[in-house]
């Protein structure tokens, strides 16, 4: 199962900042959306029997607390999600969907399985040709994820040595650079079931008797005792080797341009129910490397799809170049050497800074995939 990655301090930590608990509603949406209405107990879909390529979701939140919809296929594999869904609001998702059996998740709280009603779509898979520009986004995109893995394999392995010989202080020093690449593309990792979990699931995430295993696992020793041991050695060499079941995996990974679109807002969602509230690293305090490893993961799955964007929505190229850069401006501040300062040292101030931002972005980026969808 894919992990749950937000608390309930997480999400009540981003209200308390003022991070959008919503994605703007897409101006795609279409007569043919189909309507998801999510409450605490229910998700009712306007209609099971969906048509194969592209759809719309319009998802209203009638329910008490935050929401996230996903829709799965087999093996839950995750084919659209959207996150931070307030109570009242109302959101719209483009996405591509092929002929098979799926299942729509609505997920009160973002925790859990979700409340699941099963879908089938129907037709035949398209055979209309992407426009040229959208097809070389995605060789291009698909390219630059299995970049990332590869190229961050090598210090996840020295980091994973220096765990095995016990050297906290290498360790240290090498965990926050052994997650750049993980967290640049971590949207295309989640679509391979529990590998998420397994390897970046936090300890408030898990379920009575789930086993606390990842990057996090040794963390948590690495700041808080850091007498790395035995047990310390087996989650080490259990990382790497789901590390490098990604890496085998990532090149067969669905990859469509409303992906790519959906995948830059939910980079950005990880951000603001993590980052922004300083939760995702709560003993090391790294988040602002795993913040700007989000952040370049969204503008580079963005600037592929730019080149059609910029024709087919101009203002929205616009709104985006000027989003990202300002981003980019306010992480810049915290930079220090090769990384970023202590998370512990950006006060509430700056983190409203930092969240306002997020905000600004979060939205123009909710219209990005139903700008890109054929």
């Amino acid at each position: 199962m894919p992990a749950v990655r937000r608390s309930f301090a997480a999400i009540a930590g981003a209200a308390l900042l003022g991070i959008p608990t919503l994605a703007a509603c897409s101006s795609d949406s279409g007569g043919d959306a189909i309507k998801v209405t999510a409450s605490d107990k229910k998700c009712e879909l306007g209609k099971t029997d969906w048509k194969s390529g592209k759809n719309t979701l319009k998802v209203a939140n009638k329910g008490s607390q935050v929401t996230e919809v996903y829709v799965y296929a087999e093996g839950d594999r995750i084919v659209t999600e959207r996150e931070n869904i307030g109570p009242g609001l109302s959101v719209d998702i483009s996405f591509e969907i092929k002929p098979g059996k799926y299942e729509v998740a609505c997920k009160p709280g973002m925790k859990g399985d979700g409340i699941r009603q099963a879908v089938t779509v129907a037709g035949e898979a398209s055979a209309k040709p992407l426009d040229p520009r959208l097809s070389k986004a995605v060789a291009d995109y698909r390219a630059y994820v299995q970049a990332q893995v590869d190229g961050s394999l090598p210090v996840l392995e020295q980091f994973v040595a220096a765990v095995k010989a016990g050297d906290a202080a290498k360790a240290k020093e090498l965990y926050a650079k052994s997650r750049i690449g993980w967290e640049s593309i971590e949207p295309v990792a989640e679509s391979f079931g529990d590998l998420d979990p397994e390897m970046d699931a936090r300890e408030a995430d898990l379920k009575p008797g789930e086993e606390f295993t990842g990057w996090h696992r040794l963390e948590k020793t690495l700041w808080t005792t850091g007498q790395l041991g035995a047990e310390d050695g087996k989650y080490a060499d259990k990382l790497l080797a789901d590390y490098k079941e990604l890496q085998e995996k990532v090149g067969t990974a669905e990859i469509t341009p409303t992906s790519m679109a959906n995948g830059a807002k939910e980079l950005l969602d990880e951000v603001a129910t993590g980052k922004i509230t300083g939760e995702e690293e709560a003993f090391s305090h790294t988040d602002l490397v795993d913040f700007a490893g989000n952040v370049a993961g969204a503008k580079k799955a963005y600037e592929l799809l730019k080149p059609y964007v910029a024709e087919k929505d101009a203002a929205l190229g616009q709104t985006l170049d000027g989003e990202f850069a300002d981003i980019e401006k306010q992480l810049d501040k915290y930079k220090q050497g090769e990384g970023y300062v202590s998370y512990e040292t950006v006060d509430a101030g700056k983190r409203k800074e930092l969240s306002d931002a997020v905000n600004a972005l979060a939205e123009p980026l909710s219209k990005l995939a139903g700008a890109v969808a054929q």
